[in-house]
């Protein structure tokens, strides 16, 4: 091999091993991470106030939720119910299947007891008993719970029970549905604090002692920031499970559906979640906005932005959000100081993901802001001199 030929190759292999070993890391640490592997048959990550699907995982299938059903039956009852009401128990709430909190026939809980029964562990008896206080009887409760899910947007959802025991086919969920449901429970302040709970006392009439009711969610325990939601079990929906965490003021959801590692599925997909969708703010609270050029503005108006927004967002896709001033007036004039005038909306890849108020605010000229601090420290000044002079 000539020299001029092994220069060559030696020029190659100085390329390739440079690509190797110092482009290559760098490239794959820029990478965005692959989502994880779960053994669930069926799963969904949200962002809870944004409501974003971040993942999904046969998210549209229909399948039994077991006792995830208590999500809905305990926002249905804060919403339509009083928490303070005294609840007499109802006979067909005695004895029912599976997990219970014991209830007795006409014993007397507030309805906020007993949510927390249903919620920590799982009571289907609870579960009914709040059905009749609420609904009437238990299918007029369980119209209330399709009607909301209806208005939610669960579309793919039907309940004929409120305690997701296996009583039909007809009773169903999917995987985005109920992360759809979780993220809008968990807006509820009185639902929230009831699923973070890990210990909770509540009455036992006709006893020495209280009721000590424990969490079942593991999760509570096992992972840092974690504050609900739900876990579930039945012989045909197999291990189901809810779960939430909030880190840094923002809150994710992710539903497990038939997962035999449910409680590594969760912490996993919340992991990937807050690492691979971090916040971006797109708007700041007073925030110039650049009006609309076919918008007549009289002179010494801006338009502000009346709220933040933030969203979440990959890497990839912050150059892909677009804005536009929609203006709900055919001109701006100083009598709209401080009015609503249009809005600053915000879309990914054609879809809108919100919107922020615009505000139009009359600016002060300099000089009035400069004369309005002067006279502020003259006053003061003469306040304390006076007031020490007074003093004397």
């Amino acid at each position: 091999m000539s020299l001029i030929v092994r220069q060559k190759w030696s020029c190659v292999l100085v390329v390739f091993l440079f690509i190797q070993f110092f482009l290559q890391p760098l490239l794959i640490a820029e990478a965005s991470p692959a989502p994880p592997q779960v053994s669930a048959e069926a799963a969904a990550l949200i962002d809870v106030q944004s409501g974003r699907i971040l993942y999904s995982k046969n998210g549209q299938k229909k399948m039994r939720i077991a006792s995830l059903t208590k999500t809905m039956t305990a926002i249905v009852a804060i919403e339509s119910g009083r928490l303070q009401d005294v609840v007499t128990v109802p006979p067909e709430a005695v004895g029912v299947e599976g997990s219970s909190i014991y209830l007795k026939r006409n014993e007397r809980l507030t309805l906020e007891d007993l949510l927390y029964g249903l919620m920590l562990r799982s009571g289907n008896d609870a579960a009914v008993a709040i059905a009749v206080h609420v609904g009437g009887s238990v299918p007029g409760f369980v119209h209330l719970m399709n009607e909301k899910a209806a208005l939610i947007g669960m579309t793919d959802t039907q309940f004929t029970n409120p305690h997701g025991l296996d009583d039909s086919n007809m009773h169903y969920s999917t995987a985005e549905d109920m992360a759809r449901l979780s993220a809008y429970a968990l807006r509820n302040p009185v639902f929230r604090q009831i699923v973070a709970t890990k210990v909770k006392e509540i009455s036992w009439e006709g006893e020495e002692w209280n009721r000590r009711l424990l969490n079942k969610n593991k999760l509570l325990h096992l992972y840092k920031g974690a504050d609900g939601v739900k876990t579930g079990y039945t012989k045909l929906a197999k291990r189901c499970l809810a779960a939430s965490a909030t880190r840094d003021g923002r809150q994710l959801a992710t539903i497990t559906l038939n997962a035999p590692d449910d409680w590594n599925d969760a912490a996993k997909l919340l992991d990937w979640g807050f690492q691979h969708y971090p916040l971006k703010e797109l708007a700041k609270l007073g925030q110039s906005v650049k009006p609309d050029p076919a918008v007549p503005m009289e002179e010494g108006i801006r338009l502000v932005a009346s709220n933040s927004f933030a969203y979440p967002l990959e890497k990839e896709e912050t150059d892909d959000v677009q804005s536009r001033v929609v203006m709900e007036q055919s001109a701006v004039t100083s009598e709209m100081d401080g009015k609503i005038v249009g809005f600053l909306q915000f879309r990914l890849k054609d879809k809108m993901i919100g919107q922020v108020p615009l505000m139009a605010q009359l600016q002060k000229p300099a000089w009035s802001e400069l004369r309005q601090t002067a006279e502020s420290f003259w006053q003061k000044l003469w306040n304390l001199v006076a007031g020490g002079l007074w003093s004397a």
